[in-house]
């Protein structure tokens, strides 16, 4: 009984906090593997044996295709496609004790999937198909000013990802540029539920730490573009451009997230980590976020190409 609670709660978190959207309308692919692998006290740390063969994999697939000599998004859109079909994971950094890098490659989250993906374009666009350096890149994505400490040192709210990964040159927060306007809007979701996480809900410091942070998240400003503009600004996406989308839920600014996906006619649409089915593109990005009332528009991080 206590593991189907442990699990209910893990899923309603990532609802809430990380990857929840009703995703897959009607109209989506329907041909991928629609399992969603439930996390448990087992799930494996740092790259098991799985995750390092897919990741040679992807590497050899990086060389075959020569991907070194293409712009740093579409690479990251070609490594999404090389992950279809794999399955959505609830609560994938979420395990207990001591804060961990994990590097799972057998399914994703949202994050994790665009942490993934980046990572490996980054190391690609140098010609460094390296497990160290790919590793490097997630923690340098997954931890305030790139340094891994305690679960508090974990980004948890994805503007502030956008923010923070922008002042250290990994991303380009372009969505004023392409037609974004202010978002207004209090990030203190985590401090007002704290008994929905359990790493908070006894330790006072690191409840007290977390609210430090969401208080220097409300100086940034941030800009959306509002869902119902978003095809409107398809000429100013590009293949790979990391999809924030934000939500109207009281707290907090991100519920889900994944790739431009440029069809190569003019039309976008998302390619992600979906809670209903794994890994897939969705064919147009205004028409899923108009299938979800809470969504309200998307912010846009375009990856940076490193000098």
């Amino acid at each position: 009984m206590n593991g189907i609670i442990q699990m209910t709660t893990l899923l309603l978190l990532a609802l809430l906090m990380g990857c929840g959207t009703s995703d897959a309308p009607p109209s989506e692919p329907t041909a991928f593997d629609t399992t969603t692998v439930e996390q448990t006290r087992t799930l494996p740390y740092e790259m098991d044996a799985t995750s390092r063969r897919l990741f040679n994999e992807a590497m050899a697939y990086a060389r075959e295709h020569d991907l070194a000599r293409r712009p740093i998004g579409e690479v990251m859109q070609v490594m999404g496609e090389f992950f279809l079909r794999k399955p959505y994971v609830t609560g994938i950094l979420d395990v207990p004790g001591e804060e961990t890098l994990i590097c799972r490659l057998d399914g994703f989250d949202c994050v994790t999937f665009v942490e993934t993906t980046l990572a490996m374009a980054r190391g690609i666009e140098h010609g460094d198909f390296s497990e160290e350096t790919f590793r490097q890149n997630v923690a340098d994505m997954r931890y305030r000013g790139g340094e891994m400490g305690d679960y508090c040192s974990r980004i948890h709210y994805f503007s502030e990802w956008i923010s923070d990964n922008e002042a250290r040159g990994t991303v380009v927060d372009v969505t004023e540029a392409i037609g974004g306007r202010p978002l207004d809007k209090r990030i203190n979701f985590m401090s007002q539920n704290r008994d929905r996480y359990p790493r908070l809900a006894d330790d006072d410091e690191m409840f007290a730490c977390i609210r430090e942070m969401e208080e220097e998240l409300a100086e940034v400003s941030f800009f959306y573009i509002p869902k119902r503009e978003t095809r409107a600004a398809y000429d100013g996406l590009q293949a790979g451009d990391v999809i924030a989308i934000v939500t109207d839920i009281e707290g907090l600014d991100i519920t889900h997230t994944g790739l431009a996906y440029d069809h190569g006619d003019g039309r976008i649409g998302l390619l992600h980590a979906s809670t209903s089915g794994g890994v897939i593109v969705s064919p147009d990005l205004q028409d899923y976020l108009m299938n979800n009332r809470r969504q309200v528009g998307i912010l846009v991080a375009r990856p940076a190409p490193q000098t």
